[in-house]
């Protein structure tokens, strides 16, 4: 429910405005309002965590906004709850007027929607799924440096899945136009909601099957296998593409070690 923010109300506050989030210190608020001078804002209660309410409020601070990706260190509960803050605020933002007959639209009281009260129409927030994949080939993994992460990461391949297509038939699929090699033993492991800007990851380990490495030039700068001993730099813990890594090399040193 939607209420104005009085100075004593305390617990974790999630200022969002176009999908960045205001971290100052670099930390994500938490205390009394009044400390953060956010008594009298408008704010939604998304959630709890460990006993204090979760805030949202849609505000935009002219400093210290930053990304989600900032506090991925923080316990997984709340990193998700950060990521549900930042993905809702930009829902209401764009969901302002109804796609269909132009009116002015406002929040459901009951879930997470927005309601045109002219042509009745009914929206929700699109949640677009991905796969991501690690694929070993005896001890080693396939891991590439994607053209949008310069920093020196290597990580496991991952896509969105498209109209019509099954997660596996995604995974195949990804795993052919950026590496051009077939895989086998599709297993699926584990999920994670990825506020990036509103997806959901579905993650799978494969074994490698055949093919010879060429990358898609748009969307990797390379791509090689790495023996599970000898890895470059990882995305941080935390990540579901660090879990399936860390995962793969578990079971490499079991069998080689």
């Amino acid at each position: 429910m939607d209420r104005i923010i009085e100075k004593l109300d305390r617990g974790w506050w999630i200022v969002s405005h176009e999908q960045k989030l205001w971290l100052p210190g670099g930390e994500l608020p938490y205390g009394d309002a009044e400390n953060f001078d956010l008594a009298g804002q408008q704010a939604l209660r998304i959630g709890e965590w460990q006993g204090d309410p979760v805030w949202l409020i849609q505000l935009h601070r002219h400093h210290e906004m930053g990304s989600v990706r900032q506090v991925l260190d923080l316990d997984v509960g709340l990193f998700q709850l950060a990521g549900r803050g930042v993905q809702l605020a930009e829902f209401f933002r764009s969901h302002k007027y109804c796609g269909y007959c132009g009116h002015a639209m406002h929040r459901s009281k009951t879930e997470w929607a927005m309601l045109c009260n002219h042509c009745r129409e009914r929206y929700y927030p699109q949640i677009a799924p991905c796969i991501i994949v690690a694929i070993r080939r005896d001890d080693s993994i396939l891991l590439a440096q994607h053209t949008r992460h310069r920093n020196g990461v290597h990580t496991v391949l991952a896509g969105f899945v498209e109209v019509g297509e099954t997660l596996e038939q995604a995974v195949a699929r990804e795993v052919m136009e950026e590496s051009s090699i077939k895989v086998k033993n599709l297993r699926y492991v584990t999920s994670q909601p990825w506020p990036f800007p509103m997806s959901l990851m579905t993650a799978f380990m494969a074994d490698y099957d055949s093919g010879e490495i060429v990358i898609d030039q748009k969307e990797l700068l390379e791509a090689n296998w790495y023996r599970y001993d000898n890895l470059p730099l990882l995305p941080p813990p935390g990540t579901v593409a660090r879990r399936l890594i860390e995962d793969t090399v578990a079971m490499c040193r079991a069998e080689y070690e």
